[in-house]
């Protein structure tokens, strides 16, 4: 137990009393006020002088065309209520109170692979044709939305690939480990609870401090994205991974490979030369990892962030038809 609160105090990951206690009062807010405002709230987002960026990003989580119908008994917002995982509703509440309880939705908390029968809020989607069902939003973002600080340069740190997760369940994360866990390019271990997996790639967790003592870190997908590779490419650190299967926020689908990551095959068998030529070739690296600062920068902008949530659920709400098209006006 005395471990495992001094990792979770030097963990570098959000502190959630803070995350609950925020939104625990956010509860007692009159939503009414908040719906005087959205078309005030709305208008301010048309001046912005990043309207257009803004907008992209919108039509990126929210793919639908207008027109869309849902099902008659699709859920209404009244009855969003706080269940668990709590972290779906807090974070979902805190834009839907936004609009009326009288109009519907669909929602998928949790991390979603499949694409919904008919559109709705989720964390996750795959990356595959016709996902239009699959309205993303920033969900889980206590977990998934963590940026560093990184004081270590790239060049002072270990020429090795580190690798801490949860395998247990997880095929491709199995396979990685069975490839390179005695690799001495590797420093690689499996954090899984009551476990079949063999018992010498059981270890405790690192901080991510730890981790940013490696050049190399990977981001494996798990049950849906990697939830390390924002605050990898917010280090100086490289994050290496086979191409995305999944998205969420984070726009997974964007990001280019040996430009803002590098890039494995998913057998995982050029790991070794990949990571061999940026050893050798650091300029590259120091551009990678330039390049990922750029792109992470995007989600920095806590204001512009809360807009393109709103602007996400408004257009879902003017495509089914339940709300009348905003006048910026």
């Amino acid at each position: 137990m005395k471990n495992k609160l001094l990792y979770t105090l030097r963990s570098g990951k959000n502190p959630k009393f803070i995350y609950y206690a925020v939104n625990m009062c956010r509860l007692w807010m009159p939503k009414a006020l908040f719906r005087l405002r959205l078309e005030r709230k709305l208008r301010a987002l048309h001046r912005r002088a990043d309207y257009d960026y803004i907008r992209s990003r919108i039509d990126y989580y929210n793919r639908l065309s207008p027109g869309v119908v849902l099902p008659p008994d699709a859920p209404l917002l009244s009855e969003h209520k706080l269940r668990k995982p709590k972290v779906y509703f807090f974070d979902t509440y805190e834009y839907t109170r936004w609009f009326s309880p009288s109009y519907r939705w669909g929602f998928h908390p949790g991390d979603v692979t499949y694409v919904p029968p008919f559109p709705s809020i989720v964390k996750s989607r795959p990356l595959v044709e016709s996902n239009e069902n699959s309205v993303v939003m920033k969900l889980d973002k206590v977990r998934h939305f963590i940026f560093v600080k990184d004081k270590k340069d790239f060049s002072a740190k270990q020429n090795r690939v580190i690798f801490r997760g949860k395998v247990k369940g997880k095929e491709s994360r199995r396979r990685f480990m069975e490839m390179y866990f005695h690799h001495p390019m590797c420093d690689l271990g499996d954090v899984s609870k009551h476990t079949d997996d063999p018992q010498e790639w059981q270890t405790e967790k690192k901080t991510i401090t730890e981790h940013l003592d490696y050049k190399f870190i990977m981001a494996l997908e798990g049950n849906d994205v990697a939830s390390n590779l924002k605050w990898v490419m917010s280090s100086n650190s490289i994050a290496v991974m086979p191409r995305p299967t999944c998205e969420t926020w984070f726009m997974e689908g964007t990001l280019i490979p040996n430009y803002h990551y590098i890039e494995i095959k998913p057998d995982f068998t050029d790991l070794e030369e990949r990571v061999q030529y940026y050893i050798d070739h650091e300029q590259e690296a120091q551009e990678i990892i330039r390049h990922a600062h750029e792109y992470v920068n995007q989600f920095r902008d806590t204001e512009r962030e809360h807009l393109i949530s709103l602007g996400v659920l408004e257009k879902y709400f003017e495509v089914t038809g339940q709300k009348p098209p905003f006048k910026a006006g």
